[in-house]
């Protein structure tokens, strides 16, 4: 068994409680179906918000999906000029028999600017 870490990213548009939960949430979903996991495998979820976001933790979402036993914590983002703004990121730490080379990193709505070397 290894441990294998996962990268997205995803931006809202409003900085609400409801927009940055259904954003994460759809986000956190995606990288789950990408990768197969099952959610007893993940060991802990780190989240970052930009500093324009801050209507509410963005782990809320994942407890909302169920995800209960994993250790969750909530950072704010780097502030860098002329970075992306409004964007949750996430590193996703699971238990897996499969190699990190392996795993499926998942960029959504305008955070697929961060990474378009993983585009399909």
């Amino acid at each position: 068994m290894c441990i294998c870490a996962i990268r997205g990213a995803i931006t809202v548009e409003k900085n609400t409680k409801e927009d940055i939960l259904k954003n994460t949430q759809e986000l956190l979903e995606e990288i789950i179906y990408r990768n197969n996991i099952d959610i007893k495998d993940i060991i802990s979820i780190i989240f970052t918000a930009t500093d324009d976001i801050d209507a509410a933790y963005p782990a809320i979402a994942a407890r909302n999906l169920k995800i209960t036993h994993a250790a969750l914590l909530c950072f704010q983002e780097m502030k860098v000029q002329n970075s992306l703004k409004m964007c949750i990121r996430v590193m996703v730490q699971i238990k897996t028999e499969k190699s990190q080379i392996e795993m499926k990193h998942v960029y959504l709505k305008g955070a697929v600017v961060l990474r378009p070397d993983l585009l399909d």
